[in-house]
């Protein structure tokens, strides 16, 4: 018996990747995609710093499957963000990477075709793709760290970076974290609890060494300086919303205690409106209101919102695709969309 006999018992294949330099020279950064993504990111830092009194909102679809419809979506916000620029800044969610509970599509990069055919080589290289079309547009992009190989081939073009319920309590992903040229938003536990938040934070914020990739694709150690824009997104959980005024200073408390920045950002969909899209609005409505009323540590919200209203089945035959619908969570539509931020930009020109 041998070391074949032993390893990768349950492994099929191993097909190559491109390496990330590799996907860079395929789809370079223009030099209007990196003006993009250097002065949005500022924006988000200053926020954070409290440089800018301005709100953050991470707004689009709950995932990207259709990148005609994305950017019809990306077109429609560019010139959203141009009506509200003085008090919110607009980043677009663009969600490639999808963590299921059991199964289902893991989202664009994993399978873009959406057919079972896992062309992860095709999908890196679309979603690339995408994002530097939505950088040239000025928009910046905001996306969910999933896979610690990703940020190689897409990092340049990120400019906010959320790590999900599921995997804020990681160590790869806090490692990664420390590592990440963005703010990272880190959500509370899917049962509700920050303190796997602030624990994250803390740990990002340090200096990390963790086996990950270089741009040639070769294993290296990876060593970090630490992420000092990490920050708390609170999603609700166990079922719970945890937006409200208590939850919200709840929050603030345990952060401070933890010598942090009180940076909270609310999601304004999943627990926290019960999942039930036509919710979001009464939960921005709220946050805003407390905002106006003299919250300070509020420093952004979330909304998954799409072209049209609700979400669909990914039918066996993809023409039949509704044209601009969620095919993971169910999200409001545009005309919502617009009348929520344009509400919020009215309420926010009333603070004193």
């Amino acid at each position: 018996m041998n070391s074949q006999d032993l390893e990768n018992i349950n492994v099929t294949s191993f097909d190559a990747m491109p390496t990330p330099a590799q996907l860079h020279q395929r789809v370079p950064l223009s030099s209007r995609a990196a003006e993009s993504v250097n002065t949005n990111r500022e924006a988000l830092r200053a926020i954070l710093d409290r440089k800018d009194p301005r709100l953050f909102v991470v707004v689009g679809p709950c995932s990207i499957h259709d990148p005609l419809a994305g950017l019809d979506y990306a077109r429609r916000l560019q010139a959203l963000q141009a009506e509200v620029a003085d008090t919110m800044l607009l980043v677009m969610r663009v969600y490639f990477e999808k963590p299921r509970t059991t199964t289902g599509w893991k989202g664009y990069i994993n399978d873009p075709d959406m057919d079972d055919s896992f062309h992860v080589d095709r999908g890196m290289e679309l979603a690339r793709q995408f994002l530097l079309d939505v950088c040239e547009l000025g928009l910046p992009a905001g996306t969910e760290a999933l896979d610690p190989i990703s940020p190689q081939y897409l990092g340049d073009l990120i400019s906010w970076t959320a790590i999900g319920a599921r995997t804020t309590e990681s160590q790869t992903h806090r490692e990664m974290s420390s590592g990440l040229s963005t703010p990272v938003g880190f959500k509370n536990g899917t049962d509700g609890d920050i303190s796997i938040a602030i624990n994250a934070i803390l740990s990002a914020s340090h200096p990390h060494s963790f086996l990950g990739l270089n741009d040639q694709g070769r294993v290296a150690i990876v060593r970090t300086r630490g992420n000092q824009y990490g920050h708390v997104v609170l999603r609700g959980g166990d079922g719970r919303p945890n937006y409200d005024t208590v939850s919200v200073a709840m929050a603030e408390q345990s952060m401070l205690k933890a010598k942090l920045p009180a940076n909270i950002v609310v999601d304004c969909s999943h627990a926290n409106s019960f999942k039930k899209p036509e919710l979001q609005p009464l939960v921005m409505t709220d946050v805003i209101n407390q905002v106006v009323n003299g919250n300070s540590s509020i420093v952004g919200l979330m909304i998954e919102s799409n072209l049209v209203a609700g979400n669909q089945k990914i039918p066996a035959d993809l023409s039949q695709l509704t044209y601009g619908c969620s095919v993971t969570d169910a999200c409001v539509d545009w005309e919502t969309t617009e009348k929520m931020l344009r509400a919020a930009a009215v309420q926010l020109r009333s603070r004193k």
